[in-house]
């Protein structure tokens, strides 16, 4: 069984195909890995107790002949800020503690009808609001390369559950580098799709001109797998893109020859300068566009100008949509209800419910964005913010105009320590200086594992941005690259280090 948990998730539905082994053993021995080490990593919040009964009855398809897709069988892990009939859908917050949703996300839908197996629901920062999933409601997720330290966020739950081998493949979603931040600091592989190129009807909204739900894995290719199953036009989503995408799959295999690199435009953003970033996660970058280059790749240095304003637009763009879209939570409707003592008004009760259901963060944010949106500081906070989304637009469209595409680190430190930042929420949102003007720009953007950080010996990611709609293109660039760290390493990132390695040294299923 413990074999079964190191495959990924292209080797596991090969398996499965071939009557290797079936869903049921392979469900089972997942259930058994969480059960063993998901007391220190804390990935989930809810473990689905109906997963062996969905992979029975995958096995009992593929016993009948049924035509099935290339992961039916595999078990998923689905971040809980995307809403599931059969398990609670809190997303990290105690205003949806219990909650059940009358219908699935179209993501976790189309996944069901793939043949996967929802192993359950994974921690979050609260309404993907954080960095680090300290903010979760039910306590942070833990990097199961040292217990210690944070797994990224929002998604750190997704992150984690795929890097400590919980589970084979992970939805996220990515409003300001929710997927991408934690596969750079858990070294697992993350995409932001282009916007509107994944539903996000069912995923509770944040700020809904950013969200966007994608894939975690630990290779490309099994992004590329699930992002063909979750991806395509849904009309219950009214900014779902109604193109006809091609193979994300088969885009990472024709990457994953090494040839795509050859007379790859690859550019690098002046205005990031390695000052900016940690001395390992700089030298890890510029090793792996020196790597690139040795393959044919061309490194050119572009300038986007606007960049460096994107984290200040997007702290005021993001709050002030969380602020409308979490007015939903009012105590009358659904979830938490607190009614004061005495002849309590809606008002009353209203006010006692968010006091007691939000947490700090999430309060932070609504009063930011409320303030951004309040008569007399519209035009000067939003609109002013709107303003520099489109100038950090502009200047991918300049700079697609000489390259194909853009890399960056995927964020300027490794994993830093739990309660590290807690106090500091400029240095938190910092964490996705990166990552951010992809969302405002609302173009595509892959992590991949780039290696482990000198000076600390923590996984590292780069990050890839391409045009929008040009997602296969990520996959190509993202694949080819995987493929060349692979040979100069030997073995993947994630067998060469032991999980759940606390700074004190404990060491627990090291391989």
């Amino acid at each position: 069984m413990s074999d079964i948990i190191r495959l990924n998730a292209a080797e596991l539905g090969a398996k499965l195909a071939a009557g290797e082994i079936s869903s049921v053993e392979a469900t089972q021995a997942h259930l058994d890995r969480i059960a063993a080490v998901d007391g220190d990593v804390h990935a989930f919040l809810h473990v689905n107790e109906h997963a062996l009964t969905a992979a029975a009855a995958i096995d009992a398809r593929r016993a009948a002949g049924d035509s099935l897709g290339e992961l039916a069988g595999v078990p998923l892990a689905i971040k809980d800020v995307l809403v599931t009939t059969d398990q609670p859908s809190t997303s990290g917050s105690k205003i949806l503690e219990g909650y059940m949703s009358p219908f699935d996300a179209t993501v976790v839908a189309r996944s069901r009808a793939a043949g996967l197996v929802p192993l359950g629901k994974t921690n979050m920062d609260e309404f993907a609001m954080g960095s680090s999933t300290e903010h979760s409601a039910y306590g942070p997720t833990h990097n199961p390369w040292d217990l210690d330290r944070i797994p990224g966020g929002s998604g750190g739950g997704s992150a984690a559950a795929v890097a400590a081998f919980e589970a084979p493949i992970a939805l996220g979603s990515d409003t300001g580098g929710s997927i991408r931040q934690p596969a750079h600091v858990t070294g697992t592989v993350g995409i932001k799709p282009t916007y509107g190129g994944v539903s996000r009807y069912g995923a509770i909204a944040m700020a809904s001109s950013l969200d966007q739900v994608g894939p975690v894995s630990r290779t490309v290719l099994d992004a590329g797998l699930l992002h063909d199953v979750i991806g395509g036009y849904d009309r219950n989503d009214s900014t779902s893109l109604p193109d006809t995408w091609p193979s994300f799959a088969q885009a990472a295999r024709e990457g994953a020859t090494g040839q795509v690199l050859k007379g790859l435009k690859v550019g690098i953003v002046r205005e990031l300068p390695d000052s900016g970033f940690q001395p390992g996660v700089a030298s890890s970058f510029r090793e792996s566009l020196e790597l690139m280059q040795a393959h044919g790749a061309e490194i050119i240095e572009i300038s986007a100008p606007h960049f460096e304003y994107g984290v200040a637009a997007y702290y005021l763009i993001h709050p002030a949509e969380a602020s409308s879209n979490l007015a939903k939570f009012d105590s009358v409707r659904f979830g938490l209800r607190v009614t004061p003592e005495g002849n309590a008004t809606v008002e009353d009760v209203m006010s006692a419910t968010r006091e007691a259901g939000f947490g700090p963060e999430v309060k932070r944010r609504i009063i930011l964005g409320t303030y951004a949106l309040s008569a007399g500081y519209y035009d000067a906070y939003y609109g002013s913010a709107q303003k520099v989304r489109t100038l950090i637009q502009q200047d991918f469209d300049a700079a697609f105009a000489k390259v194909d595409v853009i890399a960056t680190p995927s964020a300027p430190t490794t994993a830093f320590k739990i309660g590290e930042k807690i106090d500091d929420p400029l240095q938190m949102y910092l964490n996705d200086l990166t990552t951010i003007p992809a969302n405002l720009a609302g173009v595509p953007g892959i992590s991949i594992p780039s290696g482990l950080a000198a000076d600390d010996g923590l996984p590292v990611g780069i990050q890839f941005v391409a045009p929008a709609r040009e997602d296969a293109r990520l996959y190509r660039v993202g694949a080819a690259l995987e493929a060349v760290l692979l040979d100069s390493w030997g073995a993947p990132l994630l067998d060469r280090a032991p999980v759940l390695r606390s700074a004190q040294g404990r060491t627990e299923g090291a391989r």
